[in-house]
């Protein structure tokens, strides 16, 4: 039960040698979301072993470090007779900027690319096992952040009280209690659901801030995120230059986890400033969050279990 994170691109608006700018692949059970794509995504797909094979894009805003991979992947895909409609979702007063960008080249795509403009607050994505979320952030222009929201899964069956206790034969009976039907069996008895199937079990999480100042509407999205993936563009020295371009701290950061109670925390979007290893943001989050805290890197692949993992 696959929900992997790979960091495509790690970097602040200026890419590094070290990092490459915005993007993010998250695959869930086969299906893969591309977060944010910056320049040189597609290059960053075959380095790091993702695949292609994405149907939707989720744009948390329009800035170049944020998009200006598109057109080229595009392309890519076409090269690659791809016939499979393309999903981009993106901010309200999108779609005029983006038609612009993909056309840019004069280049007609062989399959549809439908652009959503979604509103924060509302859902992306309403999946059967899960949804993703749009919520407002605070940047220099229009942005959103997504949360992936799996369902409740159905509680632990229990088998040896439905074998031992009840006398309920194995077979085709546990599946449909396990899926919260009754079962009539062979001596006229009605067997409920809930006599043999515990309380249902939290889905996994995961929230995506893209650039932005700490908002609560990133706590409000998602119950206990298991990953949450948020703007640490600077460290503390930096506070007044973060909040005029519209930006986090890494101290604000792990305030932020903390308050959503997140079970980790992924700092991204890290300044070309900080070339080597950034260690301040690391001591500044883990001083303010108890969770597990780190800076992503590229390449870096991160699986998120469900939550009741033992």
């Amino acid at each position: 039960m696959t929900l992997r994170v790979t960091f495509l691109g790690t970097s602040g608006a200026v890419p590094t040698t070290r990092r490459a700018p915005s993007a993010i692949m998250v695959n869930r059970e086969g299906e893969r979301f591309l977060f944010d794509c910056g320049e040189g995504t597609q290059r960053q797909m075959m380095r790091f072993a993702t695949g292609f094979d994405v149907d939707h894009l989720l744009l948390s805003h329009l800035h170049g470090d944020h998009v200006l991979g598109i057109p080229g992947l595009v392309q890519t895909w076409d090269f690659q007779d791809r016939e499979a409609p393309l999903a981009i979702h993106a901010p309200p007063g999108s779609r005029r900027s983006l038609e612009n960008l993909i056309g840019a080249m004069d280049h007609n795509t062989g399959f549809p690319v439908r652009i959503h403009e979604v509103t924060p607050g509302t859902v992306a994505i309403d999946a059967e096992e899960y949804e993703i979320r749009t919520f407002e952030t605070e940047h220099r222009t229009t942005s959103i952040g997504y949360a992936l929201v799996e369902n409740d899964r159905p509680g632990r069956f229990m088998r040896e009280k439905a074998e031992e206790e009840l006398g309920i034969p194995p077979g085709p009976a546990y599946g449909r209690l396990h899926e919260g039907e009754s079962v009539e069996l062979e001596d006229g008895r009605i067997i409920d659901s809930d006599r043999v199937v515990g309380p249902p079990r939290p889905g996994r999480s995961l929230v995506y801030t893209g650039d932005t100042r700490p908002v609560e509407a990133t706590v409000e999205v998602a119950d206990e995120p298991d990953l949450l993936i948020h703007d640490a563009t600077f460290d503390d020295s930096e506070a007044g230059r973060a909040r005029s371009t519209g930006h986090a701290t890494a101290r604000e950061a792990g305030e932020l986890a903390a308050r959503a109670g997140a079970k980790r925390l992924a700092m991204t979007h890290i300044s070309s400033r900080y070339a080597g290893n950034p260690v301040s943001h690391e001591r500044e989050a883990d001083a303010a969050f108890d969770g597990e805290s780190f800076v992503a890197e590229d390449g870096q692949t991160v699986d998120v279990p469900f939550p009741d993992k033992e």
